[in-house]
């Protein structure tokens, strides 16, 4: 299992990188937005603003979940990770609708904006450079560390690349054409693109957030179940991720007439062949059953089986209601 502390080491590394390269790129784009009279360079500059503060809440997370379990947090701080990338998704969902309505009513002025100067096109240039170099880093440390947040990061600031080529599209046609109200209409565009970035962050980060996981898993929980002498039935299964490591728990069937420490010995099997097989494991919980006793659990309403994987959880509802009634 990865270690927890170097975990924390990687995000902070990443964290400090991109505070470092956002800072110097949030300063020149406003700064030369402004001087230039381009808001979308301006409002591109915002964005970079923004990646800042995620920056250092970053920071402050990979401090959060570097901390060891304790009696208030006996699954460890993990989920603060979850929830600052959560946290995320709304920045830069409110940051974007910010944009936009700004933009907007710029571009329904009566007063006709003027075209941006020259300067603002090396502030786009310099940008598209210097966040792909950020994106990069983020998506190898996110890779590295196995991190929804750096990877929603990295994300961001993939779509900032994209987001500073529109500008830099806009704001040159904008003073090739001396049309300020491209410029505008360029802002427009990227506030979109920033509200975008944020919604597909919050949909990933949701599955996380309700305990949802890869039913592809699943079955390589059941095959590494079947894989031990003695151990069947796996069900009640249930995977949920935090932090980029996946907590499991499982019922399995063994011969009833087994004693404890043999059953014990068949159930630390199942915990290891299922670590050969799924990576990033925090913790398995293996709970063993006499064979034959499974129905008892009919109805509870949680955990998947292969059943269920096979049929879908409507079939195998029909089937045990079947059971029950004969």
């Amino acid at each position: 299992m990865r270690n927890v502390k170097n975990r924390a080491a990687i995000i902070r590394t990443a964290s400090l990188t991109a505070l470092a390269g956002n800072t110097l790129l949030a300063a020149l784009k406003i700064g030369a937005g402004m001087y230039a009279g381009s808001l979308a360079v301006t409002g591109d500059g915002i964005d970079s603003s923004i990646d800042v503060l995620i920056a250092i809440m970053t920071l402050i997370v990979g401090r959060v979940i570097s901390r060891p379990a304790d009696k208030e947090h006996p699954w460890g701080h993990g989920r603060a990770e979850t929830v600052a990338t959560a946290i995320l998704s709304c920045i830069l969902f409110f940051a974007g609708a910010q944009l936009v309505l700004s933009s907007l009513g710029n571009l329904f002025s009566p007063a006709k904006p003027e075209a941006p100067q020259p300067l603002a096109l090396i502030a786009a240039l310099i940008s598209i450079v210097g966040k792909s170099l950020l994106s990069w880093s983020q998506y190898y440390f996110g890779n590295k560390a196995s991190s929804a947040m750096l990877k929603a990061n990295a994300k961001n600031m993939t779509g900032d690349v994209i987001l500073s080529l529109g500008v830099l599209a806009g704001t040159g046609l904008s003073i090739w054409l001396d049309r300020g109200i491209i410029d505008s209409a360029a802002a427009v565009i990227v506030g979109f693109w920033v509200i975008k970035s944020a919604v597909g962050i919050f949909i990933g980060v949701n599955t996380e957030l309700m305990d949802g996981s890869d039913t592809g898993l699943y079955g390589e929980v059941f095959a590494a179940v079947h894989s031990v002498e003695g151990a069947g039935n796996p069900h009640r299964t249930r995977m949920r991720h935090i932090a980029g490591l996946w907590d499991i728990d499982i019922d399995i069937e063994v011969n009833p007439e087994l004693s404890v420490r043999e059953a014990h010995r068949i159930a630390s099997r199942v915990e290891q062949a299922i670590k050969d097989r799924v990576e990033d494991v925090y913790d398995i919980m293996v709970h063993v059953e006499p064979a034959g006793e499974s129905g008892r659990h009919d109805g509870e309403g949680y955990g998947l089986s292969e059943k269920e994987m096979e049929n879908g959880p409507e079939a195998a509802d029909a089937a045990d209601g079947k059971n029950t009634t004969e």
